[in-house]
């Protein structure tokens, strides 16, 4: 026993000798293009119309959960209900639970792998075969166990748990990419079907109005004062309209469904009531384009992902250095079973081996270059996600800011053709003009005003847009730490929070 104890401890003091290496590059954050301010950001001319601004010191973060500024409580209970029930969602933390058990796979090859077994057999030699032992049949009992254990002398399994923790992190960004997504693409489903019901009630209130013009049009006819092309002509307004307004169903069916399919429902099982809101856009804080990337999920899992492939090269590059096992084996055995467990049948075996790879063909060199191709790819992909998401702000702080110009013109656009079809309506009853005046002016009418709903609802939606740009109130701080990951049972994701891991 004491020379079993002395060589066990002399094969751990080796590999502890040996286990203080890590081969691989060290990751350091990709460098980004960086603008220092936005192109889009809004003059002061513009703040006091606008629905953004500047952010101030201490308010330069969304406030999750970030709907709930639109003060729509319909929308905010879809939005609950997609958080928690959609499908795309649930995909992605499943994702983001399947590599939370990879971090644990890998951190197995820290620890020895330990078998145990039993085996019973019974034997007879060829009477053929000249031997030492008598001939007839023997028995062969035994009860070993096994232990090998690797040690991680070169950082190999070290990296691939570096690797399988920062793959984790990207997957929990993932989920909130797919929460952000989701609601977003919600939000401005809602707000577009709220347009169409803008829209609808628009036209019942000009259809009103134009089956009075009829009624006013046919009696003036009964009088002989109107032709009957006066009577066709607005006749003929007033299906044309009545057309609109039919069509708009199909439509607000479809977002209708959409909004189900994203609140994890069936589209049977939800029916929204039409309704007019008066819903504004909030006042959206603006951040810097420097914390931008701290903001966008996308962004953080893009940064996570080149971190892991980082990590991947170290596990390739240590491919080319010798591996340090220990080996043992201990146990019992007899060809009596009543002996079995008697301290005669005792038997061990342990010892260290050394194995170095000499040839294989350049197997090791084209691993090594494909995680490094690897790696730079993943660097190529964040840098795009950070120049799209600095695009994704630039568009909708311009759309928003060219909506705003353009709402006012719209309305100014309303007023003067609501005073064109009163002069027009006017004229027709003193017999001053034809009817195909007044049909003009109706028709110009409702343009403006249609004109007028839909750039409300593109400023919603343009709002809805901006906030996911900036992440929705979301910040890599949030990102689970490596001691979070490596837990056996955790929280969800959307609910997770750890200190930064050190990047």
């Amino acid at each position: 026993m004491r020379t079993l104890r002395s060589a066990i401890v002399g094969s751990g003091l080796a590999i502890l000798l040996c286990a203080g290496c890590v081969v691989g590059p060290n990751y350091r954050r990709p460098t980004a293009a960086m603008p220092a301010l936005f192109k889009e950001l809004p003059t002061p001319a513009d703040v006091a119309t606008a629905t953004w601004q500047p952010a101030q010191p201490g308010e330069d973060r969304i406030r999750a959960p970030w709907w709930e500024a639109f003060d729509d409580p319909l929308l905010t209970s879809l939005e609950e209900r997609a958080r928690s029930s959609n499908q795309t969602v649930a995909q992605a933390d499943a994702t983001f639970r399947a590599a939370r058990a990879a971090i644990r796979a890998a951190r197995a090859d820290f620890f020895p792998t330990v078998s145990i077994g039993a085996s019973a057999s019974r034997a007879r030699p060829s009477g053929g075969v000249v031997s030492g032992s008598a001939p007839g049949a023997t028995n062969d009992f035994q009860l070993p166990f096994d232990f090998s254990y690797e040690a991680d002398v070169w950082g190999r399994v070290r990296r691939s748990v570096e690797a399988s923790v920062t793959s984790a992190q990207a997957s929990s960004a993932d989920v909130q990419t797919a929460l952000l997504s989701v609601s977003s693409e919600l939000a401005v489903d809602y707000f577009e079907l709220r347009g169409l019901d803008a829209q609808r009630d628009l036209l019942t209130r000009t259809i009103a109005a134009y089956e009075r013009a009829l009624q006013l049009t046919t009696d003036r006819f009964n009088q002989g004062v109107a032709s009957g092309i006066d009577v066709a002509q607005a006749q003929t307004q007033l299906e044309t309209t009545r057309t609109q307004a039919t069509d708009l169903g199909v439509a607000r069916a479809q977002f209708e469904h959409a909004i189900a399919t994203l609140a994890g429902e069936a589209p049977a099982d939800l029916t929204i009531p039409p309704a007019v809101t008066d819903t504004v856009p909030p006042v959206i804080p603006v951040t810097m384009p420097s914390q931008l990337v701290e903001r966008r999920p996308d962004v953080a899992a893009a940064e996570r992902r080149a971190a892991s492939a980082n990590a991947l090269i170290g596990v390739a590059k240590s491919a080319y250095f010798p591996t340090l096992s220990l080996t043992g084996s201990a146990g019992v055995q007899s060809s009596r079973l009543g002996a079995l467990l008697s301290l005669p049948s005792r038997f061990w075996s342990i010892g260290p081996s050394l194995v170095e790879t000499v040839f294989d063909g350049g197997r090791r060199r084209a691993l090594t270059d494909e995680a490094i191709a690897s790696y730079e790819e993943a660097v190529a992909a964040y840098r795009q996600s950070v120049l799209t998401a600095f695009q994704d702000v630039e568009d909708s702080l311009a759309a928003l800011r060219v909506l705003a110009e353009e709402a006012g013109q719209a309305d100014a656009a309303v007023t003067a053709a609501n005073r064109s079809l009163a002069l027009a309506n006017q004229q027709y009853v003193a017999g001053l003009t034809s009817y195909l005046q007044v049909i003009t002016a109706q028709t110009a009418a409702l343009a403006a005003q249609l004109t007028a709903v839909d750039v409300r609802t593109r400023r919603m939606t343009a709002s809805v847009l901006l906030v996911k740009a900036l992440g929705g109130g979301w910040s890599a701080a949030e990102l689970p730490a490596a001691h979070t990951l490596q837990r056996r049972v955790g929280s969800s994701p959307g609910a997770e929070t750890g200190e930064k891991e050190p990047r």
